[in-house]
């Protein structure tokens, strides 16, 4: 009977990495994907990213998941409240499918509202925001329509969260030494994983630039989507 019990996707041992329910999205770095559960991004889960410093190009590090969704699968991707408006050069030459983003720029607790709408949205792939403000039962919220719906969401907070409890099942602290990226597994469905992974992360242009247009919070609820930048 235990060994039923322990057989199960959503039961894992805390010294090995787990199985996922669902595959994973590749996170285009073979050396990341090995040390996730279902080889890539979980769907159906809430990803917390903590960078250490604002404006590092953290967002580089989910581009080329995000560019598989929107151009492979044709799925929407939902980007709320970002703290500055995204530069679609930048997005565009990495792959991403700018016909299929939507950018809602909603401030305090629409942040929040944007989300679950999103993730409520038939044809959303992924809903990446930015919640410095989130409270666990917020991010707890989150976690559970992104099970409902089977999407990624990403969560970008400060990195003094990371001494902080926080339901999402991925949590990862993002560092940078020279040109690589230094990801840390803060948590994950396996335990943590102790050892800093150097990724060479392509940052080609800035990310952030203020031609990008960004949306209101309303037009997130509309189906199907519209895209927002081109």
């Amino acid at each position: 009977m235990l060994s039923q019990i322990l057989e199960r996707a959503d039961v894992w041992r805390g010294d090995d990495l787990a199985r996922a329910p669902l595959p994973g999205v590749s996170t285009g770095f073979a050396e990341l994907d090995r040390e996730l559960p279902g080889g890539g991004w979980p769907r159906a889960c809430l990803t917390e990213l903590l960078p250490v410093r604002h404006g590092m190009g953290e967002l580089s590090l989910l581009l080329p998941a995000l560019a598989r969704l929107s151009s492979d699968e044709l799925a929407w991707l939902v980007c709320v409240a970002p703290p500055h408006p995204l530069y679609a050069p930048a997005l565009q030459a990495a792959g991403v499918d700018l016909s299929r983003l939507l950018v809602a720029s909603a401030p305090g607790r629409d942040a929040a509202w944007a989300c679950e709408r999103a993730l409520a949205t038939e044809g959303v792939g992924a809903v990446v925001a930015w919640l410095p403000d989130a409270q666990a039962s917020l991010l707890r919220r989150l976690q559970l329509a992104a099970e409902a719906s089977r999407m990624l969401l990403f969560v970008f907070r400060p990195p003094d969260c990371a001494g902080q409890p926080s339901p999402a099942p991925l949590r990862l602290l993002l560092e940078t030494a020279g040109e690589q990226f230094v990801v840390r597994l803060l948590k994950r469905r396996g335990g943590a994983q102790p050892v800093p992974l150097p990724l060479a992360v392509h940052r080609p242009l800035p990310l952030s630039h203020a031609l990008a247009c960004p949306a209101s919070a309303e037009l997130v609820a509309r189906s199907p989507c519209q895209p927002l930048i081109a």
